[in-house]
């Protein structure tokens, strides 16, 4: 499980690296800075099976997990 969230953070590294990537809260870890516009369709793919959907969340476009969560 380490394994797949090391590879989703490499794949998240290629489109930038803010100084505050993720967040947590209520049980969804939230991938910060990344704008889902600028991920390929195939890192999008990637990062699904992964555990990484994207959306609105908290009023702003991003990644966001459930399986990487706080709990």
């Amino acid at each position: 499980m380490l394994s797949e969230l090391i590879e989703a953070l490499q794949i998240f590294l290629k489109y930038g690296d803010p100084s505050c990537p993720t967040h947590c809260e209520h049980d969804i870890m939230i991938i910060c800075g990344i704008d889902p516009k600028d991920v390929s369709v195939e890192d999008k793919v990637k990062l699904d099976k992964l555990g990484f959907n994207y959306g609105d969340q908290y009023g702003t476009e991003c990644f966001y997990s459930y399986k990487f969560g706080s709990a």
